[in-house]
């Protein structure tokens, strides 16, 4: 990887010519001050390189569809993580699912050949009013989403490889 990738993951993942490129903040700059505030912890914020505000980069021609909200560059990693603060329902599990297809299907001509994202979270905007059932649970791992709480906490982001050790790949 290099060194480029290290310091902007978001950035990185994209193609030179994607037009999500304008809207790639640095830090957490993408994300909405509420989000940052209800959905991070205070001491994991200063580790993020870059974030894209997906939703809003893709609402335009895209209104009535699913879209997934953020993509979050991890500086120590240089791993890239999808994050989608969404109430927390028995009833919303297809619509993270939904969302998490729709987003790899709109991310198709932006990313890098080799690119891949790491970690599908989906983070509760609200109160969490979900039976963390054994076939929901399936279902979200099937997809390759992690339901973590209210919050990302650190141990969310433990097992991301260092970036030196790990490739990316499309994913």
């Amino acid at each position: 990887m290099t060194p480029k990738a290290r310091k902007k993951p978001v950035r990185s993942l994209l193609v030179d010519t994607s037009a999500l490129l304008p809207s790639v903040k640095n830090g957490l700059g993408a994300m909405k001050s509420e989000h940052v505030a209800a959905h991070i912890l205070d001491e994991l914020r200063p580790g993020f390189a870059d974030s894209l505000d997906l939703d809003a980069a893709l609402q335009p021609g895209r209104e009535q569809q699913n879209r997934w909200d953020y993509l979050l560059g991890h500086t120590s990693s240089g791993e890239v993580i999808a994050l989608e603060p969404h109430s927390a329902k028995d009833d919303e599990v297809r619509t993270i699912i939904a969302k998490r297809k729709a987003a790899r299907e709109q991310l198709t001509g932006h990313l890098a050949a080799s690119a891949r994202i790491a970690k599908w979270f989906w983070v509760a905007s609200g109160k969490v009013r979900f039976a963390d059932t054994e076939k929901a649970r399936r279902q979200l791992d099937q997809h390759g989403i992690e339901f973590i709480g209210t919050r990302l906490l650190a141990k969310h982001l433990a097992d991301l490889a260092p970036s030196t050790k790990k490739k990316w790949r499309r994913g």
